[in-house]
């Protein structure tokens, strides 16, 4: 059975509070264009008397695709429905969502690009004209049972818009691209957690742990967590940039955010690849690791922060990757072997 829940605008829910999310839009911090579009289309539908149009968020994790859901139903005053895509495997598993739907009411659909093509098609009607066509019987005796639906709004979530289908994606009016965060924000949404948390920091641990924090408030929250564990069990429950910076050092974070993985990756390429240019299922192997953990966990922040290049021939690390682990770039030509040196040589 769908889980669903009514989040009434002006009474917290434990829930969210407990998962550090904000409740309302005036509680959401960066992202300010997207916010800014939203709060015109809420208020533009609630003057019209109108459901919102459907909206697709998309964006790497952890940057409020689910938040932005989740305060939508707040400021509208209306009951939610949560669903992921993975679960609905097939058209029969999306009747519980569609026939409980009320009106003005928003359906949410994480990680929306999971859902089978069948259950696309299934959705395209109950978007355009709120409708569901439901087979009853099988073969001659086969028939078509039309079923009118409440008025409602879809909301889906995706890391990978490219796996939607061209049809289901145009059938959402608003489309809203999340991006990454700055310091300065990340910096806010720490010393705002750490605040719902009951924790006490000083005025230069927020900015410490925003730095590292891989410009995700998700990762920034459970950075905040860590440390706030580490501060009750080292440091009566303070945390002060010492402690945060001995917190961080312990979960082997470094100052631009890397994990010992990702630091091991790139000793990896440079000491047994020379730098590079390397394939990832070599350094996979190498390293003793999934390729898809390589490609899907760790090179995506390596790729961002410009510490490594993917190239025809492969992954090279660059002078700032090799500059960060604190080792020197070959000097000749080829390696004993004769291997060819990185592309930076």
């Amino acid at each position: 059975m769908p889980r669903e829940t009514t989040l009434h605008p002006y009474e917290p829910d434990d829930d969210l509070d407990r998962d550090l999310r904000p409740q309302r839009m005036a509680d959401m911090v960066g992202q300010v264009k997207v916010a800014e579009r939203l709060r015109i289309v809420l208020d533009a539908a609630q003057k019209r008397n109108e459901p919102l149009g459907h909206i697709l968020f998309d964006g790497p994790p952890g940057l409020g695709k689910t938040t932005f859901a989740r305060c939508i139903p707040n400021e509208l005053g209306v009951s939610v429905q949560l669903a992921v895509g993975a679960s609905l495997k097939a058209p029969k598993d999306l009747l519980p969502y569609l026939t409980n739907v009320e009106e003005r009411s928003v359906l949410f659909i994480d990680e929306i690009h999971r859902i089978p093509r069948a259950v696309e098609e299934f959705l395209y009607t109950a978007m355009e004209d709120f409708r569901i066509d439901i087979v009853l019987g099988e073969g001659v005796n086969a028939r078509t049972l039309n079923m009118p639906l409440k008025p409602f709004t879809l909301i889906g979530a995706t890391t990978r818009a490219g796996m939607l289908s061209g049809p289901l994606r145009e059938r959402f009016r608003y489309r809203e691209h999340l991006g990454f965060y700055e310091v300065d924000e990340l910096t806010l949404i720490v010393r705002r957690n750490a605040a719902k948390l009951r924790v006490e920091i000083d005025a230069d641990s927020p900015r410490e742990i925003a730095c590292r924090s891989r410009s995700t408030p998700r990762v920034a929250n459970n950075l905040l967590r860590w440390v706030r564990d580490y501060a009750d069990s080292k440091a009566n429950g303070r945390i002060s940039l010492e402690v945060a910076e001995a917190a961080l050092q312990m979960a082997g974070v470094d100052k631009l955010g890397l994990d010992s993985q990702d630091r091991r990756y790139l000793e990896t390429i440079i000491r047994v690849f020379g730098g590079g240019p390397a394939g990832v299922e070599a350094i996979a192997h190498t390293m003793n690791i999934a390729p898809d953990t390589l490609t899907d966990e760790v090179e995506p922040f390596l790729l961002r922060t410009e510490l490594v290049i993917r190239t025809p021939r492969g992954r090279t690390v660059t002078p700032q990757g090799f500059a960060h682990v604190n080792m020197p770039m070959p000097t000749s030509d080829r390696n004993p072997d004769g291997r060819q040196q990185s592309l930076f040589e």
